[in-house]
């Protein structure tokens, strides 16, 4: 069934109105962290069992903090790529309940290259 607007606007079907299920919670960590090679990543877990992983070259960073990152408003992941003479680098937050699914960076690793 379509609605049609007797006004301009729009319109719109039942089904595309209906509910859908979103995937909520925070998930398995290790989605995103087996993603990171022992040979291209070093891997730290501090005394509060955050997890910090930084690229050998020192440009890449994710920190994982499953209470929340010390000294913010619950930010759970932190990924940050810094930038070149050239080109600013960049950095992004996740809250502790984004899901790891939503998180997972593979695309940033395809895209990266050996120089």
């Amino acid at each position: 069934m379509t609605a049609a607007p007797q006004r301009p606007g729009f319109s719109t079907t039942v089904e595309a109105l209906r509910l859908r299920e979103w995937l909520l919670g925070p998930g398995q960590a290790t989605l995103v962290m087996d993603q990171f090679s022992a040979d291209d990543f070093q891997l730290v877990v501090d005394d509060r069992a955050d997890v910090h992983v930084n690229s050998r070259d020192g440009r890449f960073y994710l920190g994982w903090f499953p209470l929340g990152r010390p000294g913010t408003d619950g930010e759970g992941w932190k990924i940050a790529v810094t930038g070149t003479a050239n080109v600013r680098g960049y950095q992004m937050s996740f809250d502790t309940e984004t899901p790891a699914d939503v998180v997972a960076v593979a695309r940033v690793l395809e895209t990266s290259q050996r120089v």
